[in-house]
């Protein structure tokens, strides 16, 4: 059995690196995100302070076609200052009148849809994983989706009014070629093809 500072995710060893949050300023809220100020205190009873983004979380989606073709959205990112190529991805939505934090699953299967135009029979949630653990509470919910069949054009869910997006379908080596290349740079991307690389997953009937 593993010593308890070998367990993923901390045990009674890592009660030393605990940091709690006893006071926070927000600075703004926008449509997802809040951005605030974190006073934590340490183990030790010294405090200090941290930039936090809060986020409610997001989903991206593998989705693999029967012809085993990853669908892959390329859209300008203007933090990063250039067109990105990724999997399909979105942010959890918020009820406004609840606060209520939409569940993943459902979210996947929209964000895929409105991405691609394209429905899945098959869905297997693979991962879940921080983006940006040191400045953001962004928690993103990776999932593979197969047995892809055309939502109907009358009746698909389509892209946010703010979203451009260009469908591409990329072989698992083409897609691996441009993570080389520097090409696809976008992280959860990055895992999802990794990931689809390691198990070797078909977009065909099994």
């Amino acid at each position: 059995m593993a010593a308890p500072d070998d367990v993923p995710g901390g045990g009674p060893a890592d009660e030393d690196l605990v940091e709690r949050v006893v006071g926070s300023r927000v600075l703004h809220r926008g449509r997802y995100l809040e951005f605030r100020v974190d006073t934590i205190e340490r183990a030790d009873g010294s405090r200090s302070e941290r930039d936090v983004a809060g986020h409610p979380g997001a989903v991206a989606i593998v989705a693999i076609d029967p012809d085993d073709r990853i669908l892959l959205v390329r859209q300008w990112r203007t933090p990063a200052a250039r067109v990105l190529l990724e999997i399909p991805a979105g942010t959890l939505d918020i009820d406004e009148a609840t606060g209520e934090i939409e569940d993943p699953d459902l979210a996947a299967r929209r964000e895929l849809e409105e991405e691609t135009g394209y429905r899945a029979a098959g869905w297997l949630r693979l991962a879940s994983f921080w983006t940006a653990p040191g400045f953001a509470s962004e928690l993103m919910h990776l999932y593979l989706a197969t047995g892809l069949t055309a939502a109907h054009p009358d009746q698909r869910l389509g892209p946010d009014e703010d979203e451009h997006l260009k469908l591409e379908r990329r072989s698992l080596a083409d897609a691996l070629a441009a993570v080389d290349r520097g090409e696809i740079a976008d992280a959860k991307s990055i895992v999802g093809l990794l990931w689809v690389a390691r198990s070797g997953a078909s977009g065909r009937p099994s």
